[in-house]
């Protein structure tokens, strides 16, 4: 079997896709146990045990090296009834922050 300039490119260029899918997979799954582990600290709960893509971009860690920055949107609740909006950011593999609004507190 011998393969072309193309077929090689062509290869190449799967095996990349492939890679960069699972490796946003298992971001994306660090995400949302990130997410899952901070709805039990902080005493909110994750609507529809998912979380969505929102923004995309290049960015460096703190070493200085260039990273996939992935910021992911869920929605949550306190109260079961009111739905809101939070954000992750992931930097590579790594944790970069969770953005959640404060319970609405009634004082009697």
């Amino acid at each position: 079997m011998i393969l072309s300039l193309e077929g090689v490119l062509s290869l190449f260029v799967l095996g990349i896709a492939a890679l960069y899918i699972l490796s946003a997979t298992r971001v994306r799954e660090l995400a949302l146990d990130a997410v899952r582990h901070a709805s039990q600290r902080d005493d909110f709960q994750l609507l529809d045990q998912t979380i969505h893509i929102q923004r995309l971009s290049l960015s460096r860690d703190r070493r200085g090296r260039w990273r996939i920055w992935r910021q992911y949107r869920f929605e949550y609740s306190y109260d079961g009834v009111e739905r809101l909006r939070g954000t992750v950011i992931m930097l590579g593999r790594e944790l970069q922050a969770i953005a959640v609004s404060e319970p609405n507190v009634t004082l009697h």
